[in-house]
């Protein structure tokens, strides 16, 4: 079972895919998006956490930069109805600390901003990885004003009220940073959705 993987970049493809060689063999290497635009040059050296799935037909190698990153791909593909490809595009769309916040939150309009999830499949998400992902059980003292989900709470209030349609929102949301106030969130979050309208 491999779990780690350090050797020369050989190969980037454009599906989210890595030649990575190591020790005179080259590993095939599937990654998220985000990973597959900052993991070096060709000829660099790189190191990946790596979830090895075994399938009748295959074994396929999933690769990321940190370990919570493959702990959320594996709490993923132990949920309902998710498979390695859907885990990979959840990935690809958020970062694991925006999927814990959505998990918490029970955010199902931001799980549905990834392609491939519905509402039900997002609902059944949320109650399978509050559980699979080791969440606090005393967050729901965390949404209190003041708290992070809080702000972000009233973020997202402050950007419907500006008349932001909720795809807008979704996207503003996501790329929020960690912490902050109130103020400074909204702030990134209007600065987000401009620069999304520039590059449409």
């Amino acid at each position: 079972m491999i779990g780690w993987l350090r050797g020369e970049l050989l190969h980037r493809g454009a599906e989210g895919e890595l030649l990575v060689g190591v020790g005179g063999v080259g590993y095939r290497v599937l990654v998220p998006s985000p990973l597959l635009a900052t993991v070096g040059d060709v000829g660099e050296t790189v190191e990946l956490y790596i979830h090895t799935h075994v399938r009748e037909d295959a074994i396929v190698l999933y690769g990321f930069a940190t370990m919570n990153e493959r702990r959320c791909f594996e709490a993923l593909i132990g949920a309902h109805g998710v498979g390695p490809s859907l885990a990979l595009a959840v990935l690809s769309s958020m970062h694991p600390d925006s999927l814990v916040r959505a998990v918490m939150d029970g955010d199902l309009d931001l799980l549905c901003s990834v392609p491939g999830i519905g509402r039900k499949t997002a609902a059944r998400l949320v109650l399978d990885l509050k559980a699979k992902l080791d969440l606090p059980d005393d967050y729901s003292a965390a949404q209190q004003s003041g708290s992070p989900a809080g702000e972000r709470q009233e973020v997202r209030g402050a950007l419907q009220e500006l008349g932001y349609g909720p795809d807008e929102i979704r996207l503003a949301l996501g790329a929020l940073p960690e912490s902050g106030s109130v103020e400074e969130l909204l702030r990134s979050a209007l600065r987000e959705l401009a620069t999304a309208g520039s590059r449409r």
